[in-house]
């Protein structure tokens, strides 16, 4: 697929990050440019106690942020304009994504992004650079199932983030992607082929030994599950919201894995109790 044959994208982020760069209206306007269908705003979460603040959004800037993006909405009736945001799952906030984001401030969806995980004593380790050994991978592993189980996202974005730091695809990296994906296919949760991450390949150091994302025998192993897979841009700034997702795509289509609907993202149901969820994926597989 060309890169220009891609319509909908769901993670966007804005300058807000401190890593990103363009307002949801300089974003808007290139995706009408490139004539795109729909665009999902997913900048990093702002949290409550403004933890790791280098790389998101102040808490105080939250309904500005939702201001922004319903401006974009107005502003341009061409394009499907979706709030949204990308958030780590953190066990006491919770009720601030289901009550504050969902609830209070009406957010379409959220994206699970695992950029950091908990070991076993509940201390936070990077992703980009903690997940070097058998016992790190298997915490990062436990820590995505449970971001999965908890309800609360449209899909997982770039869940082979490991590849950033751990080097071979062996017993404990296999059976880590395989503890991912069969989370994903029990509560029916997407996983992203991260565009953004295949640009990152092209631009990797011919010294650097980690195979990044998306990594490849992640998506191959997906193949026996069944599970839906989205690609995304991962745009941070306005140029490249189509940047290599033909290639992600062609990653998609080869091996055969399922693609999200992008007209059922946005309008899912609100979080639910385990035995609800249960009964709303019995009612879908009946609908299939």
């Amino acid at each position: 697929m060309l890169d220009s044959e891609f319509k909908h994208n769901f993670h966007t982020h804005t300058y807000r990050c401190k890593h990103a760069r363009g307002e949801t209206t300089d974003y808007c306007r290139s995706a009408v440019d490139l004539g795109m269908e729909t665009i999902g705003f997913s900048d990093h979460t702002a949290l409550p106690d403004n933890r790791w603040i280098s790389a998101r959004m102040d808490y105080s800037e939250l309904e500005g942020y939702v201001d922004a993006v319903h401006r974009a909405q107005r502003g341009f009736s061409s394009l499907r304009v979706l709030l949204g945001m990308e958030c780590e799952y953190i066990h006491e906030f919770h009720t601030f994504y289901e009550d504050e984001l969902l609830g209070q401030y009406g957010f379409d969806y959220l994206v699970g992004g695992p950029h950091f995980f908990t070991d076993d004593y509940g201390n936070w380790h990077g992703a980009y650079s903690g997940a070097v050994d058998p016992s790190s991978l298997r915490h990062y592993g436990r820590y995505v199932q449970e971001m999965v189980a908890s309800g609360l996202f449209a899909f997982i974005a770039h869940p082979d983030l490991f590849g950033v730091c751990y080097k071979d695809w062996d017993a404990d990296a296999i059976a880590c992607s395989r503890d991912i994906l069969a989370a994903a296919q029990e509560h029916d949760v997407g996983l992203e082929i991260n565009a953004l991450g295949l640009e990152k390949i092209a631009r990797k150091k011919s010294t650097n030994p980690y195979p990044l994302y998306p990594w490849l025998p992640f998506w191959e192993l997906a193949t026996e599950y069944d599970i839906q897979t989205i690609v995304n841009a991962d745009a941070h700034r306005p140029q490249d919201l189509i940047r290599r997702t033909g290639a992600a795509t062609d990653i998609q289509e080869r091996l055969g894995l399922k693609a999200m609907d992008p007209n059922l993202i946005g309008i899912q149901e609100q979080p639910q109790d385990a035995q609800t969820q249960s009964w709303v994926k019995l009612h879908k597989d009946s609908m299939k």
